[in-house]
């Protein structure tokens, strides 16, 4: 099953209202892309995209009852769909690996739902979640490998290419592999997407040399965002539609990236969401002469101590 571009379309139609338009920086003088802020988004993250686009899916379909929601998360799809859960009046369990930063935690409590710790990574997480559903009769919310959540995440290309129609390529870190999908079928046949993976859990690289969704090792700066141990399905299918350009990336080039974004663009952003940027810093994807190039920069929720201070 694949998201298609109408699927993105009737999302956008479904949460309009409900998310931020975040701007499309333009090119400066020193930097030949523009930037998609979607840091600038509710929660920080493109996440609050697809989980809104869930719950108001399952609220039409009258899916949602009384024991509400439950995701698992390393922390991002957690805020978002605690965030979205609480503007709609919904219960919410969100179930985080011992691994998931205390900055995102605190903010999941805050928007009121129940925090619960589950193994070492998301996959653990991942099964306690569904073990929660099934028992108590939640409606589970994937964090990036649903149809719904993978059709609201597209509305980010799609705003995108709306803004700068002449845009060639667009540039996004991937983990599970939800916002490339979404992506992906928003662009087809407008925009290539390069796929950015940092080396240490290259799980859509993985999966292309092997023809098939396959289990990787989960480690390094970025594990909390895009630490996910297979590509989705939908992830799979956009690239089985048309191949990205698959970049991967070290953990030194994405702390090199983040501390970029704060010194020249005052972003604080998470490693994962530096992933993007740092294909291009560290020179792994290097766009041809005159072409139009957009990074996504879309997670905001990172501890601002850490930042490395610039001019």
């Amino acid at each position: 099953m694949r998201v298609t571009r109408q699927d993105v379309l009737v999302a956008a139609r479904r949460i309009e209202g409900h998310v931020r338009r975040t701007p499309l920086l333009p090119p400066s003088d020193r930097d030949a892309v523009w930037l998609k802020c979607e840091f600038l988004q509710h929660c920080g993250v493109f996440k609050t995209r697809g989980a809104f686009n869930r719950q108001l899916a399952a609220l039409e379909t009258g899916e949602i009852g009384d024991a509400g929601i439950v995701v698992a998360s390393g922390g991002n799809a957690g805020l978002a769909q605690a965030f979205v859960a609480r503007e709609l009046g919904i219960r919410a369990t969100v179930f985080v690996p011992e691994s998931a930063p205390e900055v995102k935690v605190a903010r999941i409590r805050s928007y009121g739902a129940e925090v619960r710790r589950a193994g070492t990574e998301y996959a653990e997480a991942y099964q306690a979640a569904v073990d929660f559903a099934e028992e108590g009769g939640s409606v589970f919310a994937h964090a990036y490998d649903q149809f719904d959540v993978v059709a609201g995440a597209g509305t980010l290309g799609e705003e995108i290419l709306a803004d700068e129609p002449s845009i060639d390529t667009i540039v996004v870190a991937v983990g599970g592999g939800g916002l490339y999908a979404g992506i992906a079928a928003a662009a087809l046949g407008r925009a290539r997407i390069v796929a950015v993976e940092p080396q240490s859990c290259p799980t859509l690289n993985a999966a292309m040399a092997a023809g098939e969704p396959v289990d990787v090792a989960v480690s390094g700066v970025a594990a909390d965002s895009l630490g996910a141990r297979r590509i989705g399905k939908f992830a799979f299918a956009a690239q089985a539609a048309e191949a990205p350009v698959s970049v991967l990336v070290t953990d030194e080039e994405i702390i090199d990236a983040r501390a970029r974004l704060w010194s020249e663009y005052r972003t604080a952003s998470e490693f994962g969401a530096a992933a993007a940027y740092a294909a291009l810093t560290s020179g792994r994807y290097a766009p041809a002469d005159g072409e139009r190039v957009a990074v996504v920069v879309c997670g905001a929720n990172t501890d601002p101590a850490t930042l490395a201070l610039g001019g």
